[in-house]
């Protein structure tokens, strides 16, 4: 399932996804471009349709008739697993966390209008969801099914979003090719935004020679992430790989959460660049990015990568205030 094999009749991805620069004079004499996995489709963006495309493989390997996955109410992982079973021919079953609230919010609706049948677990054994006992609770009520993680980060998805550094580097080679005495080098550092690791774990994982990847985790007490991290890329590939790191100071309060600095930043970035961040994840990368460049973390030169995993969902406002 690459690049447009195997894919049912109506499903268009735009694969490679276009990769542009960013031109802002806060920048300096650092490079920024910006690859746009948010338009790989309207349904399965960025580093959905990465994870998702090997996942979906095997379960057809498997002879698997139904997904099953865990979420909030806003997962945009569970709006993008009901949308691939729709276009798959597949079942699919969103565990959501905490208590049913009715009428569906946006993002749950979207997911229901696909097909998806929603169920709930209190918070409580929502925590231990990934237990034996929980699974097989889950078995006797729904039947047989392909289990995908929260976030669906799995070995799978890290294979996928491992597809990422050598088509960037194609791209740029083509687009802007890199100075002289660079090493060769089509980038120096590929910036992603991280909720359970599982971008970061592929990307760092196939990263060219020279380059390394930096990971600006969304949730507060984002350093658990580089076990994280670690763990898939053993589970995807037998060792970790080295070369890359995590921004924690970026999270503007936690998952979901937003500040008025925060606000004030996408609601300039919209003023210059003619785009809306998604405020959950991408804005906070961003942030972090151009806060790095003042800080002059990067020397003059450095070309970056910032993946654009998507935009905003279905009912997704400017996120809570921390």
């Amino acid at each position: 399932m690459d690049n447009g094999e195997t894919l049912p009749p109506g499903l268009a991805l735009r694969l490679p996804s276009p990769v542009e620069e960013l031109r802002d004079e806060r920048l300096g004499g650092v490079r920024l471009f910006l690859k746009r996995d948010d338009l790989i489709h309207p349904e399965l963006p960025g580093n959905k349709w990465r994870k998702l495309k090997h996942n979906l493989a095997e379960a057809a390997r498997q002879g698997k008739g139904t997904l099953l996955t865990f979420g909030g109410a806003y997962s945009n992982h569970i709006r993008a697993t009901a949308a691939a079973g729709h276009h798959f021919g597949l079942a699919t079953i969103g565990v959501i966390r905490g208590e049913e609230h009715l009428p569906l919010n946006p993002s749950l609706a979207y997911a229901a209008a696909r097909g998806m049948r929603i169920a709930y677990l209190d918070r409580s054994t929502y925590r231990a969801k990934d237990s034996p006992e929980v699974i097989a609770r889950l078995r006797a009520v729904w039947g047989d099914f392909y289990l995908l993680p929260e976030g669906g980060s799995n070995a799978y998805a890290v294979q996928g979003c491992a597809e990422l550094p050598s088509e960037v580097d194609a791209q740029l080679r083509a687009l802007a090719p890199g100075p002289e005495g660079g090493g060769g080098r089509a980038y120096d550092v590929i910036c992603c935004a991280c909720g359970t690791g599982g971008t970061l774990a592929g990307i760092a994982s196939a990263l060219p020679a020279g380059c390394r990847a930096v990971g600006f985790p969304v949730l507060k007490g984002g350093e658990y992430l580089a076990g994280e991290v670690e763990r898939l890329q053993r589970e995807a590939f037998g060792t970790p790989s080295p070369g890359w790191s995590l921004e924690c100071g970026f999270h503007f309060g936690g998952y979901a959460k937003t500040t008025k600095e925060l606000g004030a930043f996408v609601e300039d970035f919209a003023a210059r660049h003619g785009r809306t961040l998604d405020r959950v994840y991408v804005a906070k990368m961003m942030y972090g990015i151009f806060d790095l460049v003042t800080r002059e973390a990067f020397p003059p030169g450095t070309r970056l990568v910032a993946v654009v995993t998507g935009g905003p969902g279905p009912g997704q406002d400017s996120g809570r205030l921390a």
